[in-house]
């Protein structure tokens, strides 16, 4: 039993670190009060960005995060001249973001189709990684996995320890009134949109060059769609998003060792599951309104244009 559990929880922690990423980035823009519909979008030009990079500098994951990262807060910049220097609908703003997104990797890809890259050995941290049953799935990842949980204790402690964190907070619930005590509501705006878009590239970057070191058009396959679901679910608060990403992360990787498992499940059917877990969950959140509005920013979606 337990040589079957590890490789899945194992497998678990890889799958969920593109969700993880990708969804603290979107919390941090949420909880300001910006919602940015475009992660899928992001995630693409992230992962194209990464893999040519990667290809074309011999420089492996790390030039790919670092290219990823550059180009997921390109365009969380356009995305954010346009929803708050221009007011523009932050709803269709994210969803165009999306399909240049889409429009843009599959042309720019199209000449990485044929490459590949090593990917990121697992590193097994001395020490930690002879505990039994959970060296072998914490401790003994690649560095992008274990780069997931330091930015997510960073993202935890600045959300709830710092001055910074209590800005975004108070910009995310009146806009108007941070203004009014002298909190620059713009550059915290964009600085929470830009970290998101950097966040969504490094996400993208991590399923081009590492997760799956090749290229293959639209590999985020709804991803960034789950990730805004998963800042929903967690009810913007992080240590609920990691948990959260584990758990669609284990959805995920079960359709690869069902059938090893013996369970005579259709194919299509597993590769749905994610997606089906996904809408279950929203659905079953939705009902229970006192949960749901629990930690929900009060001028999420709202643009905000002072004098008004």
């Amino acid at each position: 039993m337990i040589e079957h559990l590890i490789p899945i929880l194992a497998g678990t922690l890889g799958a969920a670190t593109p969700l993880i990423y990708a969804g603290l980035g979107e919390l941090v823009a949420e909880r300001s009060g910006v919602i940015n519909l475009g992660v899928e979008g992001m995630m693409l030009i992230g992962a194209v960005a990464g893999f040519a990079a990667a290809v074309e500098t011999g420089g492996g994951a790390g030039a790919g995060f670092l290219a990823g990262a550059a180009a997921g807060t390109f365009a969380a910049l356009c995305f954010a001249v346009l929803t708050m220097s221009l007011a523009a609908n932050q709803s269709a703003a994210g969803l165009a973001l999306t399909i240049f997104g889409i429009g843009l990797s599959a042309f720019i890809g199209q000449h990485y189709v044929s490459h590949s890259l090593p990917g990121l050995k697992p590193v097994a941290l001395p020490l930690l990684s002879s505990i039994p049953l959970l060296g072998p799935v914490f401790f003994t990842q690649d560095m992008g996995v274990y780069l997931s949980f330091v930015f997510f204790g960073i993202v935890w402690w600045v959300l709830a320890k710092t001055k910074l964190g209590l800005m975004l907070r108070a910009v995310g619930e009146s806009p108007e009134s941070a203004h009014a005590l002298g909190f620059p509501v713009f550059a915290i705006r964009y600085g929470a949109v830009l970290f998101g878009g950097a966040m969504a590239g490094i996400a993208g970057a991590y399923l081009s060059t590492v997760y799956t070191p090749m290229w293959v058009q639209n590999m985020s396959a709804g991803r960034g769609w789950i990730a805004v679901a998963l800042v929903v679910f967690a009810t913007w608060r992080p240590g609920r998003l990691l948990l959260g990403a584990w758990l669609f992360g284990g959805v995920t990787i079960l359709q690869f060792h069902a059938q090893a498992l013996g369970v005579r499940v259709p194919s299509q059917l597993l590769s749905a599951l994610p997606y089906i877990a996904t809408i279950v969950v929203l659905v079953l959140i939705s009902r229970d309104r006192k949960l749901l509005q629990l930690n929900l920013p009060a001028s999420l979606g709202k643009s905000f244009v002072p004098g008004r």
